[in-house]
């Protein structure tokens, strides 16, 4: 199973706001989160990159 930890990007700064990610459902600019637990969090901004080698999804914040 992959998981992917999710980083909020706020400019410079880089914000991991969730790890073991199993699910990303994106609704405009809202994004919803769902770890391997079933924990859920949602996050305001818009998907910019979701890198499978590295393990990370990059969120640009509103």
């Amino acid at each position: 199973m992959c998981e992917i930890n999710v980083i909020l990007l706020r400019g410079e700064n880089r914000e991991r706001v969730m790890d073991s990610v199993a699910k990303i459902l994106v609704e405009g600019n809202s994004i919803q989160l769902t770890g391997i637990l079933g924990d859920r969090m949602t996050v305001e901004g818009s998907l910019k990159e979701v890198n499978f080698s590295r393990g990370e999804a990059l969120i640009l914040a509103d």
